[in-house]
C-alpha cells in the first residue's frame, strides 16, 4: 500500500484546496481520508487505483458534503417564493440589521429605558400594529405555531368551527385538522366541499364552541357552483354568541397584489377592517421578509396569547426580530416596497427583462430569449400568471446531466427543464447575478 498518496498531496491539490474556504479544512481532511480508507481496502483485495482516480474520488466527496450545507442558490425557474429555495429573499436593509444585530449585543430583552429585563415580544410589536392597524400583535417562529398557539390558549378540550371547503393541506403533508387534534381541540366541520352557509355555522354552535376559525385555500381553488360566508358575517355571529372568530391569512399579503397585475388578495388590514378577532399569517411569504408567525388581533386576545407558557418553545431569535422590523419599516416608507425583492421581482417590466435577455444572447452561443409565464408562489395565487422572459439554451448532453452541472456551479443556479431545454427565467433572477448565470449557462455547453 505504499502506493496510496499521502494526505498533503491532496490537500495542495488546487482543485481540492477550493473546498476550504466553503467547507473548512476539518471536513476535506475527513474526506481525504474517508477515500483513503476505502482506497486500502481496495489494495487489500488486489485493485490499485490511481492518484487521478483517488482525486475524483475525493472531489465526488466533498461536492456531496458541500450539497449538505446550506448555500445561496440563483433561483432561475420562475416562482418567485420558491417554498424549496427558502421562499422570500429579504431585502438588503433586513440583511443589514441582522447583522447589526447580530455581530454583538442587542435589547433583546433589556429596557434601554429603565435598566430593567425587558420584552423580546415588544421589538415588533409597534411596526406590526402601524401596518396592519390591529390593537396588539405577537410574533412566533412560524404560521402553524401561531395558530397552534391560539389553538392551545382557547380551544384545548374544546370545539373549534371550520368549514369543509376550508380543512387545507399545506406543504409537507401537514393537514389543519392534524394541527387541531394535536392541539387538543375537538374539529366540528361545517357545510358542504363547494357550498357553505351562515346557518351552517348557527348550528353548530354549542356550549363548547371555543372558537370559530377560517383559514386561507393556500394552493387550491374551488369554482363553479359555490358558496362561502362573508367574514363580516361570521364576526357578527361570533359577537352575537361570544365566540372569537380567527382567521389564518397564511400568506401574508399586507399590499393590494391588483398594483401589480395580479388578482386581488385578502389582506391583513382587509380582516382587521372585518373585525376578525386574532389574524395570523406568514413572515415569509407574500409580506417578503423572515421565516416567521405573526398574530394581530384584538388587545385581550392577545394578552391571552401572549400569557401561555408554550410561547416560549415557539418564539423567534434576534435575527429574525431584526429582519422582520426593517422589511415592515420598508412598508412605511416612500418607494420603500421597492426595496423588498419579492416586490422589485413583481415589478420588473417586460422591457427590462428583455434587454436583459439579450445580454444573455449576445454571449452565448445558440442562446434564445423567449416570453414565458412564472408564478408568485409559496402557496398563495397558483393559477396567476406573470408575464416574464426567459433565455432558453440546448444543451450538449442529457438536460439531467446539465442541471447537475449547473447545480455544482460556484453559486449553484437551479433552471427548469421543458422538452430537454432549459429555461432561465429572468424574473426570479438578480441583475446582479446575470454574470454568474451567463458563467453557468457558458459551463454546460463546453
Amino acid at each position: 500500500m505504499r502506493g496510496i498518496p499521502p494526505v498533503h498531496r491532496f490537500l495542495s491539490d488546487p482543485r481540492i484546496a477550493a473546498f476550504e474556504a466553503l467547507l473548512g479544512r476539518g471536513a476535506v481532511k475527513r474526506s481525504i481520508a474517508e477515500a483513503l480508507d476505502w482506497a486500502r481496502l481496495l489494495y487489500a483485495d488486489g485493485v490499485e487505483r490511481t492518484y487521478d482516480t483517488l482525486c475524483e474520488d475525493v472531489l465526488d466527496r466533498l461536492q456531496r458534503e458541500r450539497y449538505g450545507t446550506l448555500l445561496p442558490v440563483i433561483n432561475a425557474t420562475g416562482i418567485l417564493l420558491h417554498t424549496n429555495l427558502g421562499r422570500a429573499p429579504i431585502a438588503a436593509a433586513a440583511f443589514e440589521a441582522m447583522r447589526n444585530a447580530g455581530s454583538g449585543y442587542s435589547n433583546l430583552e433589556y429596557s434601554l429605558e429603565d435598566g430593567q429585563r425587558g420584552s423580546r415580544y415588544a421589538r415588533a410589536r409597534g411596526i406590526i400594529i402601524d401596518v396592519t392597524g390591529a390593537q396588539d400583535a405577537l410574533v412566533v417562529n412560524n404560521c402553524a405555531a401561531a395558530v397552534l398557539l391560539i389553538l392551545d390558549t382557547f380551544a384545548k378540550g374544546r370545539e373549534v368551527i371550520v368549514a369543509r371547503n376550508q380543512l387545507i393541506e399545506v406543504g409537507g403533508g401537514f393537514r389543519l385538522p392534524d394541527v387541531l387534534e394535536r392541539s387538543g381541540a375537538q374539529l366540528v366541520e361545517v357545510g358542504a366541499t363547494n357550498k357553505v352557509y351562515l346557518r351552517d355555522f348557527e348550528r353548530a354552535l354549542s356550549p363548547r364552541t371555543a372558537l370559530i376559525l377560517r383559514s386561507h385555500p393556500s394552493n387550491y381553488r374551488i369554482s363553479g357552483f359555490t358558496h362561502d360566508v362573508n367574514p363580516r358575517e361570521l364576526v357578527e355571529l361570533g359577537k352575537r354568541a361570544g365566540i372569537p372568530v380567527v382567521e389564518d391569512l397564511g400568506s401574508g399579503a399586507l399590499v393590494d397584489l391588483a398594483d401589480y397585475g395580479l388578482p386581488h388578495e385578502r389582506t391583513v388590514q382587509d380582516a382587521i377592517v372585518d373585525g376578525i378577532d386574532l389574524v395570523t399569517f406568514s413572515g415569509d411569504k407574500l409580506l417578503g421578509g423572515p421565516q416567521a408567525g405573526i398574530m394581530t388581533g384584538t388587545a385581550t386576545l392577545i394578552a391571552r396569547v401572549r400569557n401561555n407558557p408554550l410561547i416560549r418553545a415557539l418564539r423567534v431569535d434576534k435575527l429574525t426580530f431584526a429582519a422582520l422590523v426593517e422589511t415592515l419599516r420598508l412598508y412605511l416608507l416612500p418607494e420603500g416596497r421597492a426595496q423588498i425583492p419579492f416586490f422589485r421581482m413583481l415589478g420588473a417590466t417586460l422591457d427590462e427583462l428583455h434587454a436583459r435577455a439579450q445580454r444573455y444572447c449576445d454571449v452565448i452561443e445558440g442562446a434564445k430569449s423567449i416570453e414565458t409565464t412564472a408564478y408568485a408562489g409559496g402557496g398563495s395565487l397558483p393559477e396567476s400568471a406573470i408575464a416574464s422572459v426567459a433565455v432558453v439554451v440546448l444543451p450538449r448532453w442529457s438536460a439531467d446531466d446539465a442541471t447537475q452541472r449547473l447545480r455544482g456551479a460556484p453559486i449553484p443556479v437551479v433552471a427548469r427543464v421543458e422538452n430537454d431545454r432549459l429555461f432561465f427565467d429572468l424574473r426570479t433572477v438578480a441583475p446582479e447575478e446575470d454574470a454568474h448565470v451567463i458563467a453557468a449557462i457558458q459551463s454546460i455547453l463546453e
